[in-house]
């Protein structure tokens, strides 16, 4: 695994930097250029024992990519040109640090203690030049990580539990499971849903291979249920009621009438980014389904979930790696 950190300055990258060296992690550095890294409090200092300098992200890329089963980390993305480089590695991973703008001033102000120290004001200013600069401004750059980590601990070691919970040598993170392949595709199939209600996805498999999928919404020929086609939907009312007044074929349903009883078989499974409800579990246990995996829970689980033991299909709640923002 390559993790490449990216962070605003006096975020903590390098300090993540050093929790991976911790864990058998190589550093990578690029030499510095005169451009400005927007270094953490206690950028440098390193082990040189356990760092490797190199003058380009080419050569650093080449470098990793014949050691590509081994460990590595750097904190050296500076621009979206490096990111764009090493990113083309299916075992790279890119992770961007963040910190509240007054505790990274502190920070700073810790590491230059009897010394020449920037004012808020300053400080501020200097990051936002950073950050901002349209030519090769950091903003570009930490906006594509797969990982952000809002860094607000006071201390290593409070740093290091968080960053302990969060996994970081997940290897899903770089190869979906299954699982978390066919999730992925069940919210996209979301996206297109019209139900004014809520958007939910379904993808209908076997042997780990796509069969249909599904999103709810009104029928086929009726009008669309975002533009007024489903009274129920647009009249605002609490999750499960009235269902029996309701136009919109769910997510499930869609991607059940798609395959057909024929093509669902047996040992398929459905993925579904929200817990189906009672009306639809009744329909999975008829199409011959036996497994069913859910991200999200619903009002009616508990009721779905005596459908699935009274017909002997397995039903577990799917799980990923935290992504995005961790706080």
């Amino acid at each position: 695994m390559f993790i490449g950190i990216s962070g605003t300055r006096c975020s903590g990258k390098s300090e993540v930097a050093r929790y991976l060296q911790r864990q058998g992690f190589t550093r990578l550095e690029l030499a510095k250029d005169g451009c400005d890294h927007g270094e953490d409090e206690n950028n440098g200092s390193c082990n040189p024992e356990t760092v490797e300098t190199f003058v380009s992200a080419d050569e650093m890329l080449e470098f990793v990519t014949t050691r590509w089963n081994q460990n590595f980390v750097t904190s050296d993305i500076c621009s979206v040109e490096v990111l764009e480089k090493l990113s083309h590695r299916p075992f790279f991973l890119h992770v961007n640090v963040e910190a509240p703008t007054v505790l990274r001033w502190r920070r700073y102000c810790d590491k230059y203690r009897g010394g020449e120290a920037l004012s808020l004001d300053e400080f501020v200013m200097l990051s936002d030049k950073l950050q901002y600069n349209k030519s090769d401004g950091l903003a570009a750059v930490c906006s594509r990580a797969k990982l952000s980590i809002v860094n607000q601990s006071e201390n290593l070691e409070m740093l290091y539990i968080e960053l302990g919970k969060l996994n970081l040598l997940d290897g899903s993170r770089l190869r979906p499971s299954w699982d978390a392949y066919f999730m992925r595709l069940a919210n996209l199939a979301a996206l297109r849903s019209n139900c004014m209600k809520r958007q939910v996805g379904a993808v209908l498999v076997r042997d780990n291979r796509v069969i249909a999928t599904g999103y709810n919404g009104t029928p086929r020929g009726l009008t669309n249920c975002n533009q007024g086609g489903c009274k129920r939907c647009n009249s605002g009312n609490s999750s499960g009621i009235d269902l029996k007044t309701c136009l919109c074929l769910h997510a499930e349903e869609n991607a059940l009438l798609e395959a057909g009883r024929d093509r669902v078989g047996h040992s398929s499974s459905i993925y579904c980014n929200t817990c189906p409800c009672l009306t639809c579990a009744i329909k999975i246990a008829q199409s011959g389904i036996t497994e069913v995996v859910y991200s999200q829970s619903y009002s009616m689980d508990t009721a779905t979930a005596e459908i699935m033991r009274s017909a002997n299909i397995k039903l577990r709640q799917y799980s990923p790696p935290s992504e995005g923002l961790i706080l």
